[in-house]
């Protein structure tokens, strides 16, 4: 790897002052990070306590990455300022113009790395990212006990080292539930109320319901009315893959099904092709946008914030966005629930799971970051229940309220926090996304995510959701779902990691090449047409030696059963 050579050169001299220091929960001797590890450990006292200094807190950056579009807080952003305030922090953050792939190859070619970076199996792969497990140990007691439990589900397959803190998985207390924020098919509130509030089950049952609204009403405040859209756009493409291993009873492996813990890809199967043509069926009906497949993610957002989509299969996190900017626009009947929908009402559902800690996803520091104690000192510094709690509630008497304990929202505080507006000035939402957290509870009882509070889920409750809820006997839209079993050890497996330049690497993007190419073919192609185009893409599929694929997958399982079961 070129990279690798460049950096133990930079790092050499601070390596040899270093050689004393033993390594701990790590590989042998062929690290491909061993300078990166010697250089954070040798960095001097003196230096980490650089930041308060005789009393004084000395200001530093923090230049970031993060790999998804989104936009600058404001300067005066007020949680921001706090943390400068009380840290010294401040942080620079560059957020994803473009594509991800592309943008990544740049940053590894020229080895162009801020200090934190959102993680990537391709950066790590490149050795962007500098071993964590030491820094944790020596001086970042929050972070150490926040993982504890998943200390070694953090490490890294490949060489034992911890390079990615996970932000979503690791849960304390209670676990309120009240908002969910997975997959599912998405339906307009209004689309349900049309037809007095059926049960959906099915995928057909589905479909009948949009077919019909869309008819009555070919216009949405007098733009034309869209069906059903589809996102296909860079890394969140599961919008058009996804699917089919839902609607036969499955949870959200990605790119595999898992039957008695071997896993098989899905792409070519029958019961994906049932998904495919009902696509096909519905496109040729007029039901599908017929912009869907040439459109990028903020047009996809930008539509669904319009009001005029009645339904698409996404995952609710992705897009919730687009349901703030509805709200914010008092079109409380436009914003979506959503439904478990499989082909057969004889199929339990399975959209929810229970919580899994998110690998590959969080902050990495990188291997060009000047001081990694300085960093983790920051991060650990941050895990505190005080920064947490103005993290997700804001700040005490301005975004919330707290009567007998209980932390609560006055209307226009919850009219507030779902504007996004007043986000980029009051919250610091897109550093929060990729932090470690606390998830459950505080120690005091109340929800780290206001949307879970109970009591301030049903005060905020609009008239209409209490409508929709009554009408269903529900107490939250979580309650559609069916309850998830528990997780076996290995799960999810989309969250192994490939390794870039592998065989089963390779033939995971050639599978999600033809994927992104075929399906769109199939899905608008006239529908004598169809199963020429099936039958091609599945002819295609056989010779990308999704074997390989498979196979790295299964190898995991059986790593993760052997080195995760407690």
């Amino acid at each position: 790897m070129g990279g690798k050579s460049k950096v133990t050169f930079k790092y050499s001299l601070v390596a040899l002052l270093t050689l004393s220091f033993a390594l701990s929960g790590c590989g042998g001797g062929n690290d491909k990070n061993s300078a990166t590890t010697d250089k954070a450990k040798a960095t001097t006292a003196a230096d980490s306590a650089s930041a308060n200094t005789g009393g004084k807190i000395e200001p530093f950056k923090v230049s970031a990455f993060i790999g998804v579009a989104g936009q600058q807080p404001t300067p005066d952003n007020k949680i921001y300022k706090k943390i400068k305030e009380e840290t010294g922090a401040s942080f620079d953050m560059e957020f994803l113009a473009g594509d991800i792939n592309q943008k990544l190859g740049v940053m590894i070619a020229g080895q162009d790395y801020p200090d934190l970076m959102t993680g990537s199996t391709k950066l790590t792969a490149a050795g962007a990212y500098i071993p964590l497990e030491d820094l944790i140990e020596e001086h970042a007691p929050n972070l150490k006990a926040h993982y504890a439990e998943y200390w070694n589900m953090m490490k890294d397959p490949n060489d034992g080292h911890i390079y990615i803190l996970p932000n979503y998985g690791v849960y304390n207390g209670k676990v309120n539930s009240s908002w969910y924020s997975g997959p599912a098919f998405w339906i307009q509130k209004a689309v349900l109320k049309e037809f007095n509030y059926p049960k959906v089950k099915t995928l057909d049952q589905y479909f009948d319901l949009i077919e019909q609204y869309k008819a009555k009403y070919p216009k949405i405040d007098g733009s034309p009315t869209i069906g059903f859209e589809i996102l296909n756009y860079d890394w969140k493409n599961w919008g058009l893959f996804n699917a089919p291993q839902h609607l036969i009873g499955h949870p959200n492996d990605g790119g595999v099904v898992v039957k008695d813990g071997v896993a098989e890809v899905f792409a070519n199967k029958d019961y994906a092709k049932k998904y495919y043509q009902k696509l096909n069926e519905m496109n040729e009906k007029g039901i599908i946008d017929k912009e869907t497949f040439v459109q990028n993610y903020d047009q996809y957002m930008a539509k669904l914030s319009s009001g005029t989509v009645l339904g698409m299969f996404d995952q609710h996190w992705n897009f919730n966005a687009a349901e703030d900017s509805l709200t914010t626009q008092n079109k409380i009947e436009r914003t979506y629930v959503g439904l478990p929908l499989v082909y057969d009402e004889s199929t339990k559902d399975h959209y929810r799971d229970l919580a899994v800690l998110n690998l590959n996803n969080g902050f990495g520091i990188s291997i060009n970051a000047k001081d990694p104690v300085k960093i983790i000192k920051l991060l650990d510094t941050l895990m505190d229940e005080k920064w947490q709690k103005l993290f997700s509630w804001g700040v005490e008497g301005e975004d919330y309220i707290v009567e007998n304990g209980r932390f609560m929202r006055t209307q226009k505080q919850r009219d507030d926090a779902a504007d996004a507006t007043w986000q980029l000035a009051n919250k610091a939402k897109s550093l929060f996304e990729y932090l470690p957290k606390t998830e459950g509870s505080y120690s005091d009882g109340n929800s780290t995510d206001a949307a879970a509070q109970p009591e301030e889920y049903k005060a905020g409750l609009k008239p209409y959701d209490k409508e929709v809820l009554d009408a269903y006997g529900f107490n939250s839209y979580v309650d559609f779902f069916s309850d998830p079993p528990p997780n076996p050890v290995y799960y999810p497996a989309w969250s192994i990691d490939l390794i870039e330049g592998s065989d089963a690497k390779i033939a995971s993007t050639k599978l999600n090449e033809l994927q992104t190419k075929f399906l769109p073919k199939a899905i608008l192609a006239k529908p004598a047409e169809f199963d020429s185009v099936w039958t091609d893409y599945t002819e295609q599929i056989e010779k990308a030696n999704v074997k390989a694929y498979e196979d790295k997958i299964n190898e995991q399982i059986k790593w993760r059963i052997e080195n995760w079961s407690k």
